[in-house]
């Protein structure tokens, strides 16, 4: 059998196709993250912008498609596995609590004021609920991001943001289960049970045992020829645990994060973090670049689909703003902007809700353009605000010979 990688590779026309879309979308992403560093404006909003430009709504120099789907998924799976090297279970622990109230707000309150909106501006049952679900989850990536770069990924203010996150992944998963059973006619509550208790068990166990485990593993690991091991093992480790996470139905980038937690102790002093920020810059623009490139202005070129995707969201910041606001209240207003803000983002894991929808039939083209200009928009949105609301914290810049971890 032929290896289809392989015959990609050997074709010319194939290869330069491979070619011109890797080059195409890294090159203009990372033009336009230096011209908005120059304007001081976040350099993930460029990345994002510089999709929209070279995709099929303006340039048409690239389409989405497996490729860059596939791309995109990588570079955000590393994103998460950098990110978790870079959060401690204990820090997790110690805003636990306070993770799960601004997760619980942050689903419930956007769903029923999206379902609200949708049913009050005319749309059948099922795409009012679709459009509530599409509302539910954040785009952990996109916040994870803005705070790294920022150097302010130390804060328990992002420490909370980031586990509510991955709270909300969890959540807005299981309601899009739901959500698409019900599409289909019939929801099998005893799947759904299980897929939450697998989950949740998952979660779990990785952050209490996790850097146990991995910490009794690494003297052996330090012993194989292999050059780089442990960074070897590291990376198989972040695959492996994203591969776990997904067939028990739960985001990839869930996994990637718990591999990068469970190894954040072990891998001070190690060039760990440096390596796994080495792949993430060149992989990561894939990832924002294809955020953009799947905004389609054909299916919402007409006056009411743009007014009803304005408002859409425009409820959907003020959703998570109060929902997840209301959780951190305590902390005081400005860090609970500051985490409400912080969940704004819906980046891929809206466009993932519209695409499940209109491939079940359960929304038309009209709405799946209202969700994906909602989940295109708050990514580019919460960026600028989030510089803003966190202007006068203490940052700690990247320093190249300690990793961030170790001065949290």
């Amino acid at each position: 059998m032929t290896n289809p990688v392989v015959g990609l590779a050997i074709s010319g026309a194939g290869a330069e196709d491979l070619l011109l879309t890797l080059f195409l979308m890294f090159v203009a992403a990372k033009v336009a993250a230096e011209i908005f560093e120059r304007l001081k404006q976040p350099a993930v909003a460029g990345e994002i912008l510089a999709g929209v430009i070279i995709g099929p709504s303006v340039l048409q120099l690239v389409q989405p498609g497996e490729l860059t789907n596939a791309l995109a998924e990588i570079g955000v799976i590393f994103l998460l596995f950098l990110v978790g090297l870079e959060t401690k279970p204990g820090d997790i622990f110690r805003v636990g609590g306070r993770a799960v109230i601004v997760a619980v707000l942050g689903v419930i309150v956007p769903f029923l004021l999206g379902y609200w909106m949708a049913d009050l501006w005319g749309q059948p049952r099922i795409e009012s609920i679709f459009i509530g679900a599409s509302m539910v989850a954040t785009s952990v990536g996109i916040t994870a991001r803005v705070l790294g770069q920022m150097g302010l990924l130390h804060l328990d203010v992002s420490r909370i943001i980031l586990g509510a996150a991955v709270i909300d992944d969890i959540l807005g998963l299981l309601i899009l289960a739901v959500v698409s059973s019900f599409a289909k006619g019939s929801v099998d509550y005893t799947q759904i049970a299980a897929t939450a208790g697998l989950a949740i068990g998952f979660t779990v166990v990785i952050i209490l045992l996790g850097t146990r485990a991995v910490n009794r593993i690494r003297p052996r690991v330090e012993r194989l020829r292999v050059n780089q091991s442990y960074v070897v093992f590291g990376f198989a480790l972040c695959l492996g645990l994203a591969l776990v996470a997904q067939y028990i139905g739960v985001a990839a980038i869930i996994g990637a994060f718990l591999a990068g937690m469970a190894m954040s102790e072990s891998a001070e002093g190690t060039d760990m973090s440096h390596q796994a920020e080495a792949v993430t810059e060149f992989l990561l623009p894939f990832f924002l670049a294809n955020i953009g490139m799947q905004l389609q202005l054909t299916a919402i070129l007409n006056r009411g689909t743009l007014l009803f995707a304005g408002l859409v969201t425009l409820l959907a910041v003020v959703s998570k703003i109060l929902g997840c606001g209301l959780g951190a209240w305590t902390l005081g207003r400005r860090k609970a902007m500051q985490v409400g803000m912080g969940m704004v983002p819906r980046g891929e894991v809206g466009i993932v809700v519209a695409q499940i929808g209109l491939g079940l039939g359960a929304i038309g083209n009209e709405a799946f353009g209202v969700v994906l200009i909602m989940a295109v928009a708050t990514t580019l949105i919460a960026p600028p605000f989030l510089v803003l609301l966190f202007k006068q914290e203490q940052r700690i810049p990247p320093d190249p010979s300690v990793p961030i971890s170790s001065l949290g």
